[in-house]
């Protein structure tokens, strides 16, 4: 996902502390869930080597798929950016969420 690990003592409200036996060891950065999301696109594009706008309907629907299960419409504007991503509308990304719900 993409955390940091940093020094207990330098740990945001935001940050998680690990303790081992009753003494913080180490703080974990979680990165924000938009930017997962263009890491996840950006890994999409690398397998499947092109651009996610140049696949054909199938594939893009395999990816909205994929997506759904990792959570990426949980994100703010998550449909927006996969959306944009993909080189199709809102409408559309809808359209193959339903569909899959309707199959």
């Amino acid at each position: 996902m993409g955390g940091e690990m940093l020094p207990p003592d330098e740990a945001g409200p935001d940050d998680v502390v690990l303790s081992w036996e009753g003494s913080d060891v180490v703080a974990v950065r979680l990165p924000q869930l938009a930017d997962s999301l263009d890491h996840i696109l950006a890994a999409m594009e690398r397998k499947k080597g092109k651009p996610l706008a140049e696949l054909d309907r199938k594939s893009k629907q395999e990816v909205v798929r994929i997506l759904e299960a990792r959570g990426a419409f949980s994100v703010r504007h998550g449909v927006e950016t996969v959306a944009s991503a993909l080189g199709v509308s809102r409408f559309t990304v809808y359209n193959y969420l339903n569909r899959e719900k309707n199959v």
